[in-house]
């Protein structure tokens, strides 16, 4: 296998790696990262080939430009809706918005957003693990507006991560908020001065892909398995899918750095 270049380009989307982390930058500033078609594939193939390179452990989305996104190009996007679906992925590809269970990513994703955060951009918000946010940040979810309703996940999961009326008052009426608001909220975790939400998404980032990478990936399966199928049934799972990790090398070197007082050395087996 030939090693992978640093810098690449998928279509409007530019990746970068640093090491295990993966930057995944949107590209299409001059049109405020609106997510026409290609776009949308773009970043379907990139979260696809960070799932599946076992030397990236962490990925960072972000967008370059004054604007995460302006939502999507929506004369591109009612074709497919109106057939009753999203446009196809792309071969390989994962679904950004993690709608479809049988292509979303296992590993996890920090994000970083600026200026406009529009539709999308708070749906792939919903979707990452990790949000941080320029303090200049101004998100809106506008569909309402505009006679439809969201279908990337809005109406799944904002209610489930911010409660109930602050969704409601931002999901029924389309008014813009800001960062300080999507704080309060829980909708981003953290608030930084505009032009450092990057460099504070990869450091957090790189002190996640420093962890065991096997054990990362099952910490998110197993708070996503309590979400999608319940307490009960996601306790059920607990120790029988601790079993593989407690015979990994991984867990002998954690075992060995504690006992030395050192940083492990992970190497995900």
């Amino acid at each position: 296998r030939l090693p992978a270049p640093a810098r690449a380009m998928i279509g409007a989307v530019r990746t970068e790696r640093r090491g295990h982390v993966l930057l995944i930058g949107l590209d299409r500033a001059a049109k405020r990262n609106a997510f026409d078609l290609p776009l949308y594939h773009g970043l379907s193939r990139a979260l696809g080939d960070y799932e599946h390179d076992p030397e990236l452990r962490c990925a960072v989305l972000h967008a370059l430009g004054d604007h995460f996104t302006g939502g999507i190009e929506l004369p591109q996007w009612l074709p497919h809706f109106r057939a009753g679906g999203w446009a196809p992925l792309p071969e390989g590809g994962l679904d950004p918005c993690g709608i479809d269970p049988d292509r979303t990513r296992t590993k996890p994703l920090v994000m970083a957003v600026q200026g406009w955060c529009l539709t999308i951009g708070i749906e792939l918000l919903l979707a990452a693990d990790i949000r941080i946010a320029a303090d200049t940040t101004r998100f809106a979810q506008i569909e309402v507006k505009r006679g439809i309703y969201p279908v990337g996940g809005a109406t799944l999961r904002f209610a489930e991560e911010v409660g109930w009326g602050n969704a409601m008052r931002w999901l029924l009426t389309g008014d813009e908020f800001d960062a300080a608001e999507a704080l309060r909220m829980g909708l981003v975790q953290q608030v930084v001065p505009a032009g450092s939400q990057l460099d504070t998404a990869v450091a957090i980032a790189e002190t996640i892909a420093a962890q065991a990478p096997l054990a990362v990936r099952q910490t998110i399966l197993a708070v996503r398995a309590a979400r999608l199928d319940g307490e009960r049934a996601a306790a059920r799972r607990l120790l029988p899918d601790m079993l593989p990790l407690l015979d990994s090398e991984d867990a002998a070197e954690g075992l060995s750095a504690f006992l030395e007082r050192r940083p492990g050395r992970f190497t995900g087996r």
